[in-house]
C-alpha cells in the first residue's frame, strides 16, 4: 500500500512537471509565431519518456514535400525486411530517368546515366540529400505511391497521404496537397519506428543511420542545437510559387537529448507569405524552446 502511495505521489509530480512544461513551451511557440503569416503546426512526443504537446494546427493535414522520402524509405525496408528486396540489390538507371530540373545528385554523379546502384545507396540519397531521381527510382522499383500508402495504413499510421511521385508532386502546385500528414501522425510513426514496431531491429538500424547523416535542410530543427544532441531528420521544401506562397518548409526528427532520454518532433510551416529564411527560423527556434525545456 506504502509503494503504491509512493507511486501515485511520483506519478502526479511528474504530471505537474510535465503540464508545467507544456504551458511553457505553448506560450514560447506562442511568442516566435505571433503576427507570422503562415500555418505552423507543432507535435512533440516524448519516446522513452511521458510528454506530449500538439499545437493547435497539429492534426491540420499539411503538405509534406520530401518528408515523404522517410515513408518511401520505411515501405522498401519493410520490402527488405520479407526478403523481396535485398540492401545490395543493384538497380539499373536509365538516362531518361534523370530528370533535368530537379535536385539530385545522383544525376550530377552521372549525367550520362545507364548505371547500377544498390538499393542501400538509393536510400542514402533519397533520405539524407533528398534526391528526386533517387526517390522516383524507389517508387517505381516498388510499384507506386499507393503501395507506401497502403503500408502506412497497415501499420496505424493515421491522416498521412500519398499520391505522387516526385516528378508528378513537382508538376503542379496543388498536387503537393495530396501528399500530406498532420504532426501528430508524424510523430507517432516516428516514434513507433524507433521503438522497433515498424521495421526490424537492423533495418531501423540501418535508416536511423541515413537519418543521422541528412545533410538538408541544416538551418532548421538541428541549426540551434549543441553538438551533443543526436539528431535523425528528414526535411522538406517546396520553394515559392509565382504568387510568393510558400506550400511547405518542412523538418521531421528524432532527437536524442544529453541525457539519454529521446522524443520525437515534427514542425511544418504551410501557406507561408514570409520569407525563406523567416520560415526556417520558426522552425528552428521552435526547435531550440522545445530542446532547452525537456533538457530541464
Amino acid at each position: 500500500n506504502f509503494k503504491m502511495k509512493k507511486l501515485t505521489i511520483l506519478f502526479l509530480l511528474i504530471s505537474i512537471f510535465s503540464c508545467a512544461q507544456k504551458a511553457e513551451l505553448k506560450k514560447e511557440i506562442s511568442k516566435i509565431t505571433e503576427g507570422k503569416k503562415a500555418t505552423v503546426a507543432v507535435s512533440v512526443l516524448g519516446i522513452d519518456f511521458p510528454f506530449q504537446y500538439n499545437n493547435n494546427n497539429a492534426e491540420k493535414k499539411l503538405p509534406m514535400q520530401s518528408v515523404f522520402k522517410y515513408h518511401i524509405a520505411l515501405a522498401v525496408l519493410d520490402l527488405v525486411d520479407q526478403g523481396k528486396l535485398s540492401l545490395d540489390q543493384k538497380v539499373f538507371i536509365k538516362k531518361s530517368e534523370l530528370l533535368p530540373n530537379t535536385w539530385s545528385p545522383i544525376r550530377e554523379k552521372n549525367p550520362e546515366g545507364n548505371f547500377e546502384m544498390p538499393i542501400s545507396e538509393l536510400i542514402e540519397y533519397s533520405v539524407a540529400m533528398s534526391d528526386n531521381v533517387g526517390c522516383d527510382v524507389l517508387l517505381r522499383l516498388i510499384g507506386g505511391p499507393k503501395v507506401v500508402h497502403d503500408f502506412l495504413i497497415s501499420k496505424g499510421a493515421k491522416d498521412t497521404q500519398i499520391v505522387y511521385n516526385e516528378e508528378l508532386m513537382q508538376s503542379a502546385w496543388k498536387n503537393q496537397y495530396e501528399n500530406y500528414t498532420t504532426m501528430k501522425s508524424a510523430t507517432r510513426l516516428l516514434k513507433d519506428f524507433y521503438k522497433g514496431k515498424i521495421l526490424s531491429k537492423k533495418s531501423t538500424e540501418f535508416l536511423l543511420a541515413v537519418m543521422y547523416r541528412t545533410s538538408t535542410g541544416l538551418n532548421k530543427i538541428v541549426e540551434q542545437l549543441p553538438k551533443s544532441a543526436k539528431v535523425a531528420h528528414k526535411t522538406g521544401s517546396s520553394g515559392k510559387n509565382d504568387a510568393g506562397l510558400t506550400g511547405a518548409e518542412n523538418d521531421i526528427a528524432i532527437i536524442t537529448l544529453p541525457n539519454g532520454k529521446t522524443y520525437a518532433i515534427a514542425i511544418f510551416v504551410s501557406d507561408s507569405t514570409e520569407s525563406y529564411d523567416v520560415n526556417c527560423k520558426m522552425i528552428s527556434d521552435i526547435s531550440k524552446v522545445v530542446f532547452e525545456i525537456l533538457e530541464k
